[in-house]
């Protein structure tokens, strides 16, 4: 592999040009289609073939409902505890509804005090009136956002209490925030302090920007004829323009530290692509594994997402092959530091000989290599404890000083906690009207429940609904027990087939597939994980740490997560607007994310250990050759990956701040303390035989992630002409 990304990254030194202009010509078109063939996003989580959503088709089939349309659920309270139902309360509201049905866009606007279908609590001092509009969810326009907030500062203007809920005001999640602006500006200054040049940190910066830029734009354009979430694009931003500037950055690296070793440019590139862009690959293609691997837990949205966030990671491996080394071509010496740009050439030995933190850092880490160990299990170990009470739901915890988040407070001060989370449960089959009838006694007997409506037929009477109120909020153990118990009691139910969906069933199911998923992906992305450090290192025991290390990260940083955004640990302090059960698909995603990250720091740190070892060096000083010599492009890395995950952190949607919290303290945890410390100590403490292999498994295949084929290639080249000198 070696010997062909050389040539690759040697093809791309000779036609520079022609390599910048195609990816160009690739950017523009990705532009070009994104602006014409573009299409709508979900906004919504659900798996086919599940009670819930299987239930939501048939309501839709035989009740004509489940329309793709958003609604606002306009919620009003009177301001002294009158009613609303008389005297100028009741003319305010029957204005506002007026206003409401008026605003563009909307299709309807229901009337709480119609007395054919009243919205009104039982004191009522608390109604709501449901705006129906004929965008979907995240379509609704600015303009028509701003009317509906207008409509409703006015009707404040009369002392009422009026605020917003529903999905009217969700707007589509999109990438480019100030936040993210932030991290971006963060991580140019980190390469600008790494390279000593900050004309090479922008062209780190740029190439990486290229590449994201392409992967989004595909993303946009599948759009157009695919179903995808919104919030794909937004993952795959985060993750492409975090690895596509650690992929650039390590091959970067390399090409500067070649040409301080004497080598002219085409030489440094082609080196630097061979060796560096070796591990580029492995690393790459270890994320992508670990994101398309997603599709094996069977649920359809998680595996777009995969395929989607893989796509960019391809992009990204790609542009570091390719663009970078055209551009690294054009640049020349200029790559490095203005001091440095004459300077006479280097040992291949100088790096390792350095004095510094690091140095010292690893010195100290594997003399006191059992402390260090220890120390970190330990304190890790703590960390993750949080992560044994996790909880998952899809029901989103809205912000408190939100218009949703008081709309949601309001009506559950007026109508119970339950009413923001009702259950429905469709009876079907001859006698369904009479089966409900029958069953709602029953029901309402259930633990938890406050109400359950009379049925409610459709034309032909082969179907019917009841709606069944909890006493807990959506997202509560209490409500997701109540699921439990309504679907084990209707199962008694005979001559209909009765089933029980609505937001919450919806919520539940998703949230019991995910977490049933994720110790078999977990066990995926653990076995993968082996099998290829097994291959990378040609070794058991360095594998096994490794694979460990990722454990210890997942603990820490699910449990850190789970602290801050479940039990509300430091949430205030960092801006957290609401606490509550984590979002279903935050773990597995952190964990394929992670896994491939982790992987990156793992084979870029421990192959210079390889390496050293390899060519000689005792096992422990080549754990501190090889520390001294990738540790400070690891440092650079992981706070670059950092500082764009935190850029996320700072956005409004909540699956893309919990999985960017999540992503960012895992980062941290797995670079600083696993790979940092864990590592090396370990490696320390085993001595040389962290490097055994067992003689029956020398027959696999050799994957040539430090170059040693390109070296020798280069040795074989010189030997000849040496001689002929002579």
């Amino acid at each position: 592999m070696a010997l062909l990304l050389s040539r690759l990254g040697a093809l791309s030194h000779r036609h520079r040009l022609a390599v910048v202009l195609v990816w160009l010509v690739v950017l523009v078109g990705g532009g070009v289609g994104a602006a014409t063939l573009a299409g709508t996003t979900s906004n919504t989580f659900s798996i086919p073939g599940q009670e819930s959503t299987t239930a939501l088709s048939l309501i839709e089939r035989d009740f004509g409902a489940g329309g793709t349309g958003a609604t606002a659920r306009v919620v009003v309270q009177s301001p002294d505890g009158s009613p609303l139902t008389a005297g100028p309360n009741a003319a305010a509201l029957t204005d506002l509804v007026a206003d409401l049905a008026q605003l563009p866009g909307v299709v309807s606007a229901s009337n709480p005090l119609d007395p054919a279908a009243p919205a009104v609590n039982a004191d009522q001092t608390v109604a709501y009136s449901t705006v129906a509009y004929t965008e979907p969810v995240g379509g609704v326009t600015v303009e028509e956002q701003d009317a509906l907030v207008a409509a409703v500062d006015s009707a404040r203007a009369t002392r009422l209490t009026v605020e917003i809920g529903g999905e009217a005001l969700t707007e589509a999640v999109g990438v480019g925030g100030a936040g993210e602006a932030v991290g971006v500006v963060v991580a140019l200054v980190i390469l600008a302090i790494t390279y000593g040049t900050l004309v090479t940190a922008g062209m780190n910066l740029l190439t990486a920007v290229i590449g994201v830029g392409v992967g989004i734009m595909g993303i946009t354009i599948a759009t157009g004829f695919l179903d995808l979430n919104s919030t794909t694009s937004a993952l795959a931003g985060m993750l492409g323009l975090a690895v596509g500037i650690d992929y650039a950055l390590f091959i970067i690296s390399r090409y500067r530290q070649e040409l301080r070793r004497g080598a002219d440019v085409g030489t440094a590139v082609a080196t630097a692509v061979g060796t560096a862009g070796s591990a580029v690959v492995t690393a790459g293609l270890t994320v992508v594994i670990a994101l398309v691997g997603l599709a094996v837990v069977g649920i359809p949205f998680l595996t777009q997402m995969g395929i989607a966030a893989a796509g960019t990671i391809v992009v990204a491996v790609l542009v570091a092959l390719t663009l970078v080394p055209a551009v690294l071509a054009f640049l020349g010496r200029r790559a490095l530091p203005r001091k440095l740009r004459h300077a006479p050439a280097e040992t291949g030995d100088a790096p390792a000989r350095g004095r510094g933190f690091l140095a010292g850092w690893v010195t100290a880490v594997t003399r006191h290599r059992v402390v260090a160990l220890l120390t970190a299990v330990v304190a890790l170990g703590l960390v993750a404890v949080p992560f044994f009470s996790m909880r998952t739901t899809l029901v989103q915890a809205l912000p408190e000083d939100s218009t949703q988040g008081r709309a949601e407070q309001l009506l559950a001060e007026g109508f119970g906690e339950g009413f923001n989370g009702p259950l429905t449960v469709l009876f079907q089959g001859a006698g369904a009207a009479e089966a409900a009838a029958g069953a709602s006694g029953a029901i309402a007997g259930l633990t938890d429940v406050v109400v359950v409506t009379p049925p409610v037929p459709n034309a032909d009477g082969t179907a019917a609904l009841l709606t069944v109120v909890p006493e807990s909020g959506p997202s509560t153990e209490a409500t997701e027990t109540l699921v439990a118990d309504l679907r084990a009691q209707l199962a008694g139910v005979e001559g209909v087939d009765a089933y029980v969906t609505g937001s919450t069933a919806v919520s539940v199911d998703v949230s019991e597939s995910l977490d049933a998923a994720l110790p078999v992906y977990l066990v995926l992305v653990v076995g993968l994980a082996l099998v290829l450090l097994v291959l990378v290192f040609r070794s058991l025991l360095v594998p096994l740490i490794g694979v460990l290390g990722f454990l210890l990260t997942i603990g820490a940083s699910l449990g850190a997560t789970t602290a801050v955004f479940q039990w509300g640990w430091l949430a205030d302090a960092i801006g957290v607007p609401s606490t509550g059960p984590l979002l279903s698909l935050a773990p597995i995603l952190v964990i394929g994310i992670l896994f491939g990250l982790a992987m990156d720091y793992q084979i870029f740190l421990v192959s210079r250990m390889h390496e050293a070892h390899s060519h000689g060096t005792p096992a422990l000083e080549a754990v501190r050759t090889g520390f001294r010599q990738a540790a400070p492009v690891v440092v650079a890395a992981a706070l670059i990956m950092f500082s764009v995950f935190a850029g996320f952190f700072t956005g409004d949607e909540a699956t893309i701040k919990t999985i960017a919290f999540a992503l960012a303290t895992g980062i941290l945890v797995d670079a600083f303390v696993v790979r940092m410390v864990v590592v090396p100590a370990a490696l320390a403490l085993l001595g040389e035989r962290a490097w055994w292999l067992p003689r029956w498994l020398r027959w696999l295949p050799r994957l040539d992630v430090e170059g040693s084929a390109l070296e020798h290639r280069t040795a074989a080249t010189a030997e000849p002409v040496g001689a002929g000198a002579r």
